[in-house]
């Protein structure tokens, strides 16, 4: 286990050594241009165009993994990297100031969306799925539904059998006034993303209670409901993160493109502006 994380963190330095350089770079060759009384603007702005272009790209990536461009892996990491840089060219661009007309405040914020919301999923791709581990057996996003359902049903049959089976309806009332509305749909998504799980060991807790007032047969069902209701709590904690990252790429890809947009629109109107009419 240590060594693929030694790897994880030797190709991590490496990357940022690497971007660490470039930043360096462009910033003597800004430097230098200053000394020199070149317009640096339109260079940078052109550099930043161009890595809006090669950062977009990595979408286009993922929608044709056929072809033989390289690993999403390898593209995906490019794409974290490359987008480190880009926020140094902007900066540079911008002179580290704030935009003066609509447009421009319209391309500032664009950009600065998407810088945050690229940041936000590096943080939910890192974390989030490593924190899967130890609930359940992952199962596609798709399937999560159909699994919750089955063990929806399996619950209802053991609460309603148990009466017939111990005698008893004391699982039965505890399942319809409390479980039945626990296994009928997600609950506490937002609660499981920040890791909590205090409802779930109350759940636990209040089901091992029904003990004392069972038999040897009703201990058993129980123990049984006890591990599907664990298991449901699982299901939804894999469909808070699935859908976290879902929705991430929902907000971030549209926002990317949109900057795209505006920056081509703005490359032609700084064109437009500096050779003035015909």
């Amino acid at each position: 286990m240590a060594a693929p994380l030694t790897a994880f963190t030797r190709r991590r330095a490496r990357s940022l050594a690497i971007v660490g350089v470039a930043v360096a770079a462009l910033l003597a060759l800004a430097r230098l241009a200053e000394l020199s009384l070149y317009d640096m603007h339109f260079a940078a702005g052109w550099l930043l165009l161009c890595l809006i272009v090669g950062l977009a790209a990595f979408d286009l990536r993922k929608r044709i993994p056929v072809l033989p461009l390289g690993s999403a892996a390898a593209w995906q990491q490019m794409h974290i990297y490359a987008g480190w840089f880009t926020v140094a060219a902007f900066l540079l661009h911008t002179d580290v100031g704030l935009p003066d007309g609509p447009f421009e405040a319209a391309l500032w914020a664009a950009f600065v969306a998407v810088a945050v919301s690229g940041t936000v999923g590096i943080w939910l791709s890192r974390v989030l799925p490593h924190r899967m581990t130890g609930h359940g057996e992952r199962e596609l996003y798709d399937r999560i539904p159909v699994r919750r359902a089955a063990i929806a049903r399996e619950v209802q049959a053991l609460a309603i059998g148990s009466a017939h089976d111990t005698g008893s309806v004391t699982i039965a009332d505890y399942y319809h006034r409390e479980l039945q509305p626990f296994f009928q749909r997600p609950r506490n998504l937002m609660a499981l993303l920040t890791g909590y799980r205090g409802h779930v060991r109350r759940r636990l807790q209040q089901i091992d209670a029904l003990n004392r007032y069972l038999d040897d047969g009703g201990r058993a069902i129980l123990a049984r409901i006890a591990e599907l209701a664990a298991a449901k709590d699982d299901l939804d904690y894999q469909q808070a993160v699935l859908s976290a990252l879902r929705l991430w790429l929902f907000v971030h890809v549209p926002l990317a493109y949109s900057l795209l947009m505006l920056s081509a629109v703005h490359a032609v109107l700084a064109y437009a502006f500096v050779l003035g009419p015909a």
